[in-house]
């Protein structure tokens, strides 16, 4: 088992930052690969950014891309979302996730066996 916690969500100005945290206890041995979700109001669940267990690879939905860094410090068992120059589309839950089985982030939620609580993002305009 692995337990996911986020953190670092919170009520922002159009054009502001954010970090968010996750960070796994329990069984973490598996080198999980980690990725970010979001869900707003009345949308499917979808992929936000992606990284391997080594962070060589990450990967972004085309919509944040260029503004959102995904890292993770495996010393703290935990993943970094930094949310740069947000906008109000940006408005969700953001959920973290990690999969045992694949070597690259997928885009499929069914593809990751652990989830957080989630932690709201929400952007004023």
């Amino acid at each position: 088992q692995v337990q996911l916690v986020e953190s670092g969500g919170g009520l922002v100005q159009s054009g502001g930052s954010l970090r968010l945290s996750c960070t796994a206890s329990g069984n973490t041995f598996s080198r999980p690969l980690m990725a970010w979700f979001r869900q707003a109001p009345g949308n499917e669940r979808s992929f936000v950014a992606g990284i391997t267990w080594c962070g060589a690879f990450t990967s972004y939905s085309d919509s944040v891309k260029g503004r959102f860094t995904i890292s993770r410090d495996n010393s703290k068992n935990t993943v970094y979302l930094q949310m740069d120059s947000l906008k109000p589309e940006d408005t969700a839950v953001y959920y973290c996730a990690a999969d045992r089985t694949n070597s690259i982030p997928t885009r499929q939620t069914s593809a990751y066996d652990y989830w957080g609580q989630g932690t709201q993002v929400t952007v004023s305009s």
